[in-house]
C-alpha cells in the first residue's frame, strides 16, 4: 500500500450566521495516499470547498488537524508551507489578468521560492496542450484554455497532491469532458494524488475512490 501524503483528523469548521454558529464540518477524517485519485460529492453548501481550503492550508480548522507529507521534513501543517506539496485547480481559474500564460504558471514557482522557471512553465503548458499559447493573456484564452493554464500552474511545484474544486464547473459539457480527461491523465503521469470536488456523478466515478460529504462528515459513496 502506498504511503499517506495528506491526512485530516477530526476536522471541524463553523461560520457565523444571524442565528448563531453554523457548523459546516462536524468531524471529518481523511487519508490520501500517494498517486491515488478520489472524489468528494455533496449538495451545494455541504462544505466541499471549505474542506478543500482546509486540506490545502488556505484556511485553518476550528478543531482537528491537517498534515501534509513533505519528504525529509515529515508531516507539516499545510498552512505553514503554502505553495509546497499541494497544487490547486479552482473553478474560476484564478489567473492573474496582467500576466500571460507562462508567467501565470511560473509565478507559482517563484512564490514557492524556486525561482521563476520559464522553461519549466513552457514545458508544462506544452504538456496540457497550450504550447502554442504561452504568450497569450487570460483575456485571450477560452475557459478551457484558462483551466489548462491553471492545471499547469498546479503542477509546477511537483506537488504530492492536487486539490481540484469543481474544475469543470464553468465549462460547457464538451470542454468539461476534455478537461476532466486531461486532469486525470496528467496527475497520473506526474504521480500526484488527486482530490476532486465535483457535482458530477459521472466525473466522480472516474476516480479510484469516491466519497460523499453530508451533514458535515465524509462517508463512502
Amino acid at each position: 500500500m502506498s504511503e499517506i501524503v495528506l491526512q485530516a483528523k477530526g476536522l471541524k469548521k463553523s461560520f457565523k450566521s444571524p442565528a448563531g454558529p453554523l457548523a459546516v464540518l462536524r468531524r471529518v477524517d481523511l487519508e490520501v495516499r500517494a498517486g491515488e485519485s478520489l472524489s468528494i460529492r455533496g449538495s451545494s453548501g455541504s462544505g466541499k470547498t471549505t474542506l478543500l481550503q482546509l486540506l490545502g492550508g488556505l484556511d485553518i480548522p476550528d478543531a482537528g488537524e491537517v498534515r501534509l507529507q513533505l519528504g525529509s521534513r515529515g508531516f507539516v501543517a499545510p498552512h505553514r508551507c503554502l505553495g509546497q506539496g499541494v497544487g490547486f485547480v479552482f473553478q474560476n481559474y484564478q489567473l492573474m489578468a496582467e500576466l500571460n500564460a507562462w508567467e501565470n504558471v511560473a509565478l507559482a514557482a517563484e512564490i514557492a521560492g524556486r525561482g521563476r522557471s520559464e522553461k519549466e512553465a513552457q514545458e508544462l503548458l506544452t504538456l496540457v496542450g497550450l504550447g502554442h499559447r504561452i504568450h497569450h493573456m487570460p483575456a485571450q484564452l477560452s475557459g478551457g484554455e484558462s483551466q489548462r493554464v491553471a492545471i499547469a500552474r498546479a503542477l509546477i511545484n511537483q506537488p504530492a497532491v492536487i486539490l481540484a474544486d469543481e474544475p469543470t464547473g464553468n465549462l460547457d459539457e464538451t470542454t468539461g469532458q476534455e478537461i476532466m480527461k486531461l486532469l486525470l491523465e496528467v496527475v497520473a503521469q506526474r504521480q500526484a494524488a488527486l482530490v476532486l470536488v465535483t457535482h458530477s456523478k459521472e466525473f466522480a466515478e472516474r476516480t479510484q475512490r469516491r466519497l460523499l460529504l453530508s451533514g458535515g462528515v465524509l462517508s463512502p459513496a
